[in-house]
């Protein structure tokens, strides 16, 4: 069955929105999901990486996102998007502009939208 580009769109965003607030429980994970964050493998299944963005200290630090710009190439959702953290000094806050690509097959046996890979890189920068 097709997947419709929403579909995909909106799984990749139950991600991003997870990263945030902290409930990972619906983001639409494969089993074997894994996730390489600047060339290293840190996501190894989709309970992995859910039990992550529930209780890992990593994300904790993570305040907001800006919206996603976000661009489908086959089964490659690509995302760019800003994160701010909760770090901050003298009116100033570390960001960081990512691009992430969540590979989410554009058909499935389910017709449902599951995300099988994630490839993050990010570039850390001060906001004033």
């Amino acid at each position: 069955m097709i997947v419709s580009e929403e579909s995909r769109i909106a799984a990749a965003q139950s991600y991003i929105d997870a990263l945030v607030s902290h409930q990972g429980d619906s983001v639409p994970f494969a089993a074997g999901c894994t996730r390489v964050e600047q060339g290293i493998k840190n996501g190894f299944s989709g309970n992995h990486l859910r039990r992550s963005l529930n209780r890992g200290a990593q994300y904790r630090l993570l305040a907001d996102t800006t919206p996603p710009d976000y661009r489908i190439e086959g089964d490659a959702v690509h995302a760019a998007y800003v994160v701010l953290t909760r770090a901050a000094l003298g009116g100033r806050r570390l960001a960081a502009r990512v691009d992430e690509t969540f590979v989410i097959p554009a058909e499935s046996a389910s017709g449902k939208a599951e995300i099988h890979h994630i490839k993050v890189r990010f570039q850390p920068f001060i906001q004033r």
